[in-house]
């Protein structure tokens, strides 16, 4: 593996490492965590009698932490200031005022800020979600006036310890990428930003096919180049093993992230980094190829937990060195029905807002997936994006020792208008979300028991 500079530091006086070699967790015996995926809903939902929703909030409530990934703004569109941008992340995800107060209310008291809908209404919609959140008492990080801000951790007093959280994407939109200033020029608002360089991975024959294409056009320069690497259409192709996609994480944005991840540990007894990543869609049920590597960095650099959301499915679990990695935790709430779709969305879906409905092109949007410079990707219509899971992670002595997983159902098989709402998945689903949940994990090494509908990894004696 490559080193970078940051990855070694000179121990500070005061932080304690495990036997394992990470900054070692520091929470009072019983500290629990309760973490879900992404979290999209346009009204609040604590006032009203959703079937199941309240042993879902009980089990939120037990927690000394519960986080959740917030892919929505959150403001009163008759007064906004703002507008929704060209740039988005394929829906502009809005909700009520009162969602800051009922998030409180279902126990939710850190959540997740950078993701592909941070700057869906611009730097307007990103602060208004912030005064909404301050106000309503939860803790949020990966938004903020400069990266510094962005990237910084937040922090969440509980009686158990102090918990830090660190948010960053490498799903986004390119202009809501926060930047620091320099020289004159004053920084940038927006999200803490995992870049990403794509490659495709292909055969020989196929890289030679590619190289003969390319060279026959006639804006080709000749040159020397890298035999096993070509590339063509601004994509870079090279020779492997197995045809798919890979990602190299951008060096700067790594040390930015493993820096504050060191900063944020040296200041808290517990640390959560959560990724919003799509990589490498929204189809696949695997990681991908750069996130295994990268998530043991994390754990390493400080952190006691390391979440991804955003391919609005599962996928696996792994434990790394006493720390729980969920490589896609899914949906949690998906419920965007009542939100304005915006004039770029009835285009992009062929709706005409003088005779379609929001809820129309959101119906064409569940159904098509979101749009990319080549047509539409990752539909989000199917049962495995309306099943998830609660998890629970409960440490003795400074250790996980048993990490309960809750399956979860969001009303697929209801109207339209009444989808989203999590409950507690019935036997036969909930053996199926778990029975998909332990393939998923295998390969990690991870072994998940299924004990009264309930996923169990146990790790030490309590």
């Amino acid at each position: 593996m490559e080193k970078h500079e940051n990855d070694y530091h000179p121990v500070e006086q005061g932080d304690t490492y495990d036997t394992l070699g990470s900054i070692a967790t520091n929470v009072a015996d019983g500290f629990t965590m309760v973490a879900v995926g992404d979290l999209i809903l346009s009204r609040p939902l604590t006032k009203y009698q959703h079937p199941g929703f309240g042993d879902i909030i009980k089990i939120l409530h037990e927690a000394d932490v519960t986080f959740g990934n917030m892919e929505m703004n959150i403001f009163d569109i008759r007064s906004f200031n703002g507008s929704p941008q060209a740039e988005y992340g394929g829906a502009y995800h809005i909700s009520l005022p009162e969602i800051g107060p009922d998030l409180k209310a279902m126990g939710f008291n850190i959540v997740g800020r950078a993701n592909n809908h941070t700057f869906d209404w611009g730097v307007e919609g990103m602060r208004e979600t912030s005064r909404v959140l301050d106000q309503s008492g939860i803790v949020h990080a990966g938004a903020g006036e400069s990266r510094a801000q962005a990237g910084a951790a937040r922090f969440l007093e509980t009686p158990r310890g102090r918990v830090a959280l660190l948010s960053f994407a490498s799903s986004f939109t390119p202009m809501s990428r926060a930047c620091d200033s320099a020289g004159e020029a004053p920084g940038r608002p927006g999200l803490n930003a995992l870049r990403l360089a794509k490659s495709i991975v292909v055969s020989r024959e196929m890289l030679d096919s590619l190289r003969r294409i390319r060279d026959a056009l006639p804006d080709t320069e000749p040159g020397r180049e890298d035999p096993n690497r070509v590339v063509f259409a601004g994509v870079t192709y090279k020779i492997g093993d197995k045809i798919g996609y890979s990602y190299a994480p951008d060096s700067r944005d790594v040390d930015h992230i493993l820096q504050n991840i060191r900063r944020g540990k040296q200041f808290s007894d517990f640390l959560i980094a959560t990724n919003h990543g799509h990589e490498p869609g929204g189809w696949s049920q695997g990681a991908p190829d750069y996130q295994q590597s990268f998530a043991h960095r994390l754990i390493d650099a400080g952190a006691d937990a390391y979440i991804v959301h955003g391919p609005h499915q599962l996928r696996g679990i792994e434990i790394y060195k006493g720390r729980p990695i969920f490589y896609s935790l899914g949906n949690f709430m998906y419920d965007p029905l009542r939100t304005p779709a915006g004039a770029d969305m009835f285009e992009v879906y062929g709706k005409d807002p003088r005779v379609d409905t929001d809820a129309e092109v959101t119906i064409d949007e569940e159904a098509k997936g979101y749009p990319t410079a080549d047509g539409f990707v990752g539909a989000v219509s199917g049962p495995v994006f309306y099943e998830s899971i609660v998890t629970s992670s409960r440490f003795e002595q400074n250790q996980l020792a048993e990490l309960r997983l809750y399956p979860v159902e969001l009303g697929r098989s209801r109207r339209f208008a009444n989808r989203g709402v999590p409950r507690l998945a019935p036997t036969l689903q909930a053996q199926a979300i778990l029975e998909r949940l332990q393939t998923l994990s295998k390969p990690f090494g991870t072994q998940i028991s299924i004990e009264n509908d309930v996923g169990v990894i146990k790790l030490h004696a309590s």
